[in-house]
């Protein structure tokens, strides 16, 4: 995509409110750019007699091969980088530019990816073992646009701090998938009238060198393991499957936490109660029954598992920070949105802080669980600082909200607004 033309500006730090979430986000994609406040309380620049916040610590990029060194690290054991909203400007997010998460240690690139075996067992009526030279070959291969998201993602924006890697936006990205729907699969293994959940196993060995640890154990329900959009991949935008994204072989249950995505997939075992392995249990994953007092003792009977992930929107071009030129009256705006098992059916932006609003065009994906590319032009009346917000609404008529809400202790479900500055003159 064309980038809009801009440069970008630097000021004090002085404007950023320290731990509060969206100040929290421009901090952490550069430290340069202030941010007014979050709406819930008093703009820092007019906190008179506030102690100035302490200079926030300027992003980590990665250095990986084939990823972009723009990427920004969040995590290095396990190693966590997440794309900047401007570097997801493409209808296809490019693999250099698609975000990174493990859980362990990364596995050495096997020299054989059609010999890598899959096991299904458990409540089924024929345990299989099937490499993935015969799931190429047995079945019918299918390409799907879909996104990837990490369930943490927005985690930045819960205040106090929630436990993890601090996402901001950029836990997701949007790939062309290729593989087989793991129904095919469960299918020919025959699921007994027992089945209710899957389990997830993978060849990824835990930090502390146990091999009899897993790294991560996810799975889902039985109806959404059928799901014809959920999927055992072995390609990626149309090349063998990364390394560093589960290759050879990996699951995609798009919509769902994409921890549920189980990388270098070894093994699913079918059961009949709620899958409990590592990334199941406690806080894990799940998100408060009860809405819950920030920062509170939380108590794991009021938990349920995270599934679907929430609406949100992001402002792809201009970048946060761009400068343009004394005069400049008009600017064009790309973004992307998604719903997670469902679909966006409304996009508005606002250049008042959320006084006003206007419509975007929004474009329709290009299959299920593909985002959806939106476009405005917004009109400024004059030089000078504003921000621009994006606000996003699902087709069941849930709208993001201006700040991350229902707190929980590892913060998921955040989905607060996307807010970008820019300045002309």
């Amino acid at each position: 995509m064309t980038q809009q033309s801009g440069s970008s500006f630097s000021t004090s730090r002085r404007g950023f409110l320290g731990s509060t979430g969206l100040a929290a986000m421009g901090a952490i994609l550069g430290g340069s750019l202030p941010i007014s406040g979050d709406g819930g309380g008093i703009p820092a620049a007019h906190a008179q007699g506030a102690a100035a916040p302490a200079a926030p610590k300027g992003p980590q990029y990665l250095k990986f091969p084939g990823k972009s060194d723009k990427l920004v690290v969040l995590g290095e054991k396990p190693l966590v980088a997440e794309t900047p909203e401007s570097l997801l400007d493409d209808d296809t997010t490019p693999i250099d530019k698609f975000y990174i998460r493990n859980n362990g240690q990364i596995p050495e690139e096997t020299k054989n990816p059609d010999a890598w075996k899959i096991t299904i067992d458990g409540e089924v009526n024929n345990k299989l073992e099937i490499t993935l030279g015969e799931l190429k070959s047995k079945y019918k291969a299918v390409t799907r646009r879909m996104v990837l998201e990490c369930g943490g993602n927005g985690r930045a924006g819960f205040s106090p701090p929630a436990r993890g890697n601090q996402w901001t936006n950029g836990g997701a990205g949007c790939a062309e998938w290729t593989g087989v729907p793991l129904a095919e699969v469960l299918k020919a293994a025959g699921l007994k009238k027992t089945a209710t959940y899957t389990a997830h196993y993978a060849a990824d060995l835990h930090l502390s060198g146990d091999a009899k640890k897993p790294s991560l154990s996810r799975g889902v329900r039985i109806e959404k393991a059928m799901d014809s959009h959920t999927m055992i991949v072995w390609a990626m935008n149309g090349q063998p499957l990364p390394n560093i994204h589960g290759g050879p072989v990996r699951l995609i249950v798009p919509g769902w936490a994409g921890s549920a995505s189980q990388k270098w997939l070894t093994r699913i075992t079918i059961r009949d109660k709620e899958h409990d392995g590592p990334g199941m249990t406690e806080f894990s994953y799940r998100v408060a029954i009860k809405p819950m007092v920030p920062g509170d003792k939380a108590d794991p009977k009021n938990f349920r598992i995270l599934e679907s992930m929430p609406v949100r929107s992001i402002i792809t071009n201009p970048a946060n920070g761009a400068k343009f030129a004394a005069g400049t009256k008009e600017l064009k705006l790309r973004g992307a949105s998604w719903a997670g098992d469902l679909t966006v059916k409304q996009i508005d932006v606002s250049t008042d802080f959320g006084a006003s609003w206007q419509r975007a065009k929004l474009e329709k994906p290009k299959n299920k669980y593909d985002w959806q590319r939106w476009t405005a032009t917004v009109k400024l009346p004059s030089d000078g600082y504003f921000e621009i917000w994006t606000r996003a609404t699902d087709s069941k008529g849930a709208m993001q909200p201006h700040q991350a809400g229902f707190w929980n202790p590892q913060g998921y479900g955040g989905n607060a607004m996307h807010r970008i500055a820019v300045l002309v003159g």
